[in-house]
């Protein structure tokens, strides 16, 4: 637990500067109209530094304690975070690479995390894998004109 704090608390705290940096770029004083563009984060990034440094400074008074998680608790956490990274990727890929767009990825997600995760019935897992994006499509791009990340399966049917 105390390294798990360690590290978290060190992450954030640096995740912290890059913001304090980006904002110190917009501009951090009060302008004739109000706050500069990076007013509020420079604050906010102020605020995690600070916070990190008290939890790194307390781990470091503490004394060594029992494991960060187990192995019964971590494996319920990974079957979250891993699905949902697939679901990431397979959306918008880092790099060249063309991803699947938010619809069919959404749909891949639903159904692995359903069936996975939730030991639903075949026919429930295809069909709310589905409904559910197709009924996404159209909030979004039909009624609320929002454009979401697209890809092939979009193209072919024109959009």
């Amino acid at each position: 637990m105390r390294l798990a704090d360690l590290v978290v608390a060190a992450v954030l705290a640096l995740l912290g500067g890059v913001v304090l940096y980006d904002a110190a770029r917009l501009g951090v004083g009060w302008g004739l109209e109000g706050p500069q563009s990076g007013f509020f984060p420079f604050w906010l990034a102020v605020t995690l530094i600070g916070v990190s440094l008290g939890v790194f400074l307390q781990a470091l008074v503490r004394g060594p304690a029992k494991a960060f998680v187990t192995r019964e608790r971590l494996r319920p956490v990974l079957k979250v975070l891993l699905p949902v990274a697939g679901f990431i990727v397979l959306t918008d890929p880092p790099g060249p690479l063309t991803g699947l767009g938010l619809y069919v990825a959404a749909a891949f997600y639903l159904g692995f995390y359903m069936r996975w995760v939730g030991r639903h019935d075949w026919r429930a897992v295809v069909a709310l894998s589905i409904v559910v994006p197709v009924i996404t499509f159209f909030i979004f791009e039909k009624w609320f004109l929002v454009p979401m990340p697209k890809g092939p399966v979009e193209d072919w049917f024109g959009y």
